[in-house]
């Protein structure tokens, strides 16, 4: 019988294990991780099990907060680009990788729900196999720039509040627009310190240990973030969304509340929605600013 200590190793050992295999699974496979893979997996069974039952795939994008129901700005926790949206305004990331002028498509929370009542109606009496991509970058793209500008106007204009009571304050993000640039980025200005922090730590009887640790820790974090992101940084790619805007179409022309039930991004101005809806949703539903004081 193992002990305690021993099962919590065997079942570690067996988590990464398994990390690292479906990780390879799904490169083999050509998917970026596994999480678009499984995704992928799902779809595919179900046209395999379906036999004759109908099915509609809806597949949104990058979900943002709420554009207007049930309020605007509503969000539960920090996905994707929210993630990049609180280390800015807390002063912390101050480098951006990617390209500026390829599309990031996003879609409000509202819109996806939305989008999923009314094909849920559309399809009730008439049974089809359809897939929905829900997304923006076909008729109103945003942009890795917009991105990138609208956060700066934001933070600068209303910048969070640090644990000593001092407004942070925001710089424009240092743009990387390859691997190889953050690579050399990374290398000149971090990989180099904690190099010579660990030579000096080794020589004063690791003496800066904590420090070391502290920074050795921080620039792994930062480059498994890259890894994960980095299918996304430099996609080109726009999702045609010619079914969902046929569905669109349909709500129009059938005289139905359409506006109740918008799920249209050509609506969306993004300076708009950013500035005066999704930013000041962070701080407000996440409380992000409170939390700066724990900091």
């Amino acid at each position: 019988m193992l002990g305690g200590e021993e099962q919590n190793l065997q079942g570690l050992f067996y988590n990464i294990v398994i990390q690292i295999l479906t990780k390879c699974l799904a490169r083999m496979y050509g998917w970026p991780n596994t999480y678009v893979f499984t995704k992928a997996m799902g779809e595919m069974l179900i046209g395999h099990l379906k036999e004759n039952e109908s099915v509609v795939i809806l597949r949104p994008t990058i979900v943002t907060s709420t554009f207007k129901e049930p309020f605007p700005g509503w969000v539960e926790g920090v996905r994707t680009i929210d993630s990049l949206a609180v280390g800015y305004g807390k002063g912390k990331l101050t480098v951006f990788l990617g390209d500026l002028q390829a599309a990031l498509d996003l879609i409000p929370a509202d819109f996806v729900v939305n989008s999923i009542i009314v094909a849920m109606v559309a399809h009730a009496n008439h049974p089809s196999d359809v897939i929905y991509q829900v997304g923006s970058s076909a008729s109103n793209p945003m942009t890795n720039a917009g991105l990138q500008e609208y956060g700066y106007r934001y933070f600068s204009q209303t910048p969070w509040i640090n644990k000593d009571g001092k407004p942070v304050k925001v710089s424009k993000a240092l743009v990387l627009g390859d691997m190889a640039s953050f690579e050399r980025y990374m290398a000149l200005r971090y990989l180099l310190l904690l190099k010579g922090l660990e030579v000096v730590n080794v020589a004063l009887c690791k003496y800066f240990q904590g420090t070391y640790i502290n920074l050795r820790n921080k620039i792994n974090f930062v480059m498994r973030l890259v890894e994960l992101y980095r299918p996304y940084l430099f996609f080109e790619g726009i999702f045609d969304d010619m079914n969902t805007e046929r569905l669109r179409m349909a709500l129009r022309e059938s005289g139905a509340e359409a506006d109740l039930f918008c799920f249209d991004p050509k609506c969306i101005k993004w300076d708009e929605y950013f500035l005066n809806v999704h930013l000041p949703g962070i701080e407000t539903y996440l409380e992000i600013k409170g939390s700066m004081d724990n900091e």
